[in-house]
């Protein structure tokens, strides 16, 4: 017999906004019955995102902390270098827009995104007290498509100061449909600038290097398949994503989700959740 009821859907956004959005994640999770708290892990991924929690407020706990910090009830999540944990309560209610790398950088007007590593923020500190507004009516929508059209509404109102799309964003698109598996310099090719220059896009962009961005891009994506395909073993895992062989693997999963991939799976065991499995390219 099930403890909990878990739902989740995943909307291709409007065209317009196509370009430096992949995604809009609304995902319930009703644990009421369940007798303990439910900690969940969270690996970083190339994409940042813009949340809304609508139910019960989520505490967060980096890879080196020992304590949950409470969050705002809207937030802007930067690149991560690292695992989250997260207690999301008993009654989870969440919608996530999802942007592709460089994405947010170009909705926020060029802030520079190193500002943004490894951290988050009250969405309102960089968007302005409407985002308050656009969670109160999310909170009264009567279905996951009115969710979808209330945010959609409020992205598409921004495109007249969303900067424009540059050879780089190509060069990252292709960069997240390969997997992380193309080299740099092909990269910067696609962007039309030199290495040196592309590095610095990269940092000023998404907060992190190019190698960084294609080994969290690679290990994301072998992270995803494992919660999606809880059956397959590591070692198929690994070459299926692109790994020389398991060893790689396991040293990004150290790195990444700071442990190696059988303790992750053990940790897995605790939650029924699984948070990233909906979220592809």
């Amino acid at each position: 017999m099930n403890l909990f009821t878990l739902e989740h859907r995943l909307f291709i956004p409007h065209p317009a906004l196509a370009d430096f959005v992949s995604g809009i994640l609304v995902f319930r999770a009703d644990l009421r019955s369940m007798p303990n708290e439910v900690i969940n892990p969270f690996p970083p991924t190339p994409e940042q995102y813009l949340y809304f929690y609508l139910a019960d407020p989520v505490a967060t706990r980096k890879q080196d902390e020992s304590f949950f910090s409470e969050k705002p009830g809207t937030m802007i999540v930067g690149a991560q270098l690292s695992r989250v944990d997260l207690n999301m309560g008993k009654n989870h209610s969440m919608l996530a827009v999802i942007f592709r790398p460089g994405g947010l950088y170009r909705l926020l007007g060029g802030l520079p995104m190193m500002e943004l590593t490894d951290a988050d923020y009250d969405s309102s500190l960089l968007l302005g007290s409407g985002m308050t507004r656009i969670r109160e009516q999310l909170q009264h929508a009567s279905s996951w498509d009115q969710s979808k059209a209330i945010v959609e509404s409020w992205l598409l109102s921004r495109l007249p100061k969303v900067k424009t799309l540059s050879p780089f964003d190509h060069a990252m698109r292709a960069a997240m449909q390969s997997g992380g598996l193309l080299p740099v310099e092909q990269l910067a090719s696609i962007a039309c600038t030199s290495i040196r220059q592309f590095e610095r896009q990269c940092l000023t962009r998404i907060g992190m290097g190019p190698k960084i961005l294609s080994r969290i891009t690679r290990f994301s994506t072998a992270y995803r398949l494992f919660e999606r395909r809880p059956d397959m073993t590591w070692i198929s895992i690994a070459h299926s994503t692109g790994y020389f062989d398991q060893m790689h693997l396991v040293r990004d999963f150290k790195q990444f989700a700071g442990m190696v991939p059988t303790l992750l799976q053990s940790s897995l065991l605790h939650t029924p959740l699984r948070l990233q499995a909906g979220i592809r390219e």
